[in-house]
């Protein structure tokens, strides 16, 4: 059942637990979550990110098709989500291609444009019927990085009364914020500040969203699903279970490594999802 990323984040809210919100950069990758989400009936989030295209894996061309037929076809609620879109051009041809949720990541820019440019995407969005994710503050490293890695983290964490302004300011549907968790592989263990999303979520109207969200603890999952985070990106130790799963092994045909990849993601995720959603 596809339907938008305002609308999963409300069964989210509903419900008092997270959806969790997974990049599928193959096919694999992609049956993996879906069956793990129908075997759980639990709502989840396919996405493709942008960096993904840099890396030379699926186009948006390519792959949203697929998504979406999937999506249609799925016997829970799935949204079909645009990651990280750095570019307001490149948000513009994933609403045209049918994603019912975009994230327009302008973290990186001057906080005014950041604020214009969400703006403009919100505008957009809404011709279509599509929700917007966009993001103040900064997770540190982009997807496939290393996390872990900032000097100083603190001076780029999400502002709680920057956040507002930026909620009230936008209209969008969701709020990425930072506040110590960071994309990649940990190389420590991550010290997630509490307090500061506690006051965000104080201030704002929308949902929060948690990026970099593999490698964090299951008591952390709870405390901060509990204090409004409502959407959880996970791919990096998904693509590790996958990759595990075939290290080192000899297989005669190559549809063998894949169905064994895909077996490990679909168990990683459901780890997860079962963490997400308070399931036992």
């Amino acid at each position: 059942m596809l339907v938008t990323l305002k609308e999963i984040l409300a069964i989210a809210e509903e419900r008092k637990i997270a959806v969790g919100s997974f990049n599928t950069p193959n096919l694999a990758s992609l049956r993996a979550i879906l069956a793990a989400a129908e075997e759980l009936n639990q709502p989840v989030i396919l996405m493709h990110a942008q960096i993904h295209e840099e890396m030379g894996l699926c186009t948006m061309e390519e792959v949203a098709p697929i998504m979406l037929t999937a999506a249609k076809k799925a016997s829970v609620p799935v949204c079909v989500h645009l990651d990280h879109g750095t570019d307001v051009d490149y948000v513009k041809r994933g609403l045209e291609l049918g994603f019912t949720g975009v994230m327009f990541d302008g973290s990186a820019l001057p906080t005014e444009e950041n604020f214009a440019k969400t703006k403009e995407v919100v505008t957009l969005a809404k011709e279509t019927g599509a929700s917007v994710e966009a993001e103040i503050g900064s997770m540190g490293s982009r997807e496939g990085g290393n996390a872990g890695d900032m000097d100083n983290p603190e001076s780029i964490y999400t502002d709680p009364d920057a956040a507002k302004r930026f909620v009230d300011e936008t209209g969008i549907d969701a709020l990425a914020c930072a506040f110590g968790t960071v994309h990649g592989l940990y190389l420590k263990e991550p010290k997630l500040d509490f307090a500061r999303l506690e006051k965000i979520d104080s201030l704002v109207s929308v949902p929060l969203v948690m990026h970099g969200g593999s490698g964090v603890s299951e008591e952390d999952y709870r405390r901060v699903i509990s204090l409004g985070v409502a959407k959880i990106n996970y791919y990096t130790y998904m693509a590790k279970a996958g990759a595990e799963a075939i290290n080192g092994k000899t297989f005669g045909q190559y549809h063998e490594i894949v169905k064994a990849a895909t077996e490990a993601m679909k168990a990683d995720v459901a780890k997860a999802i079962r963490v997400f959603s308070g399931l036992k």
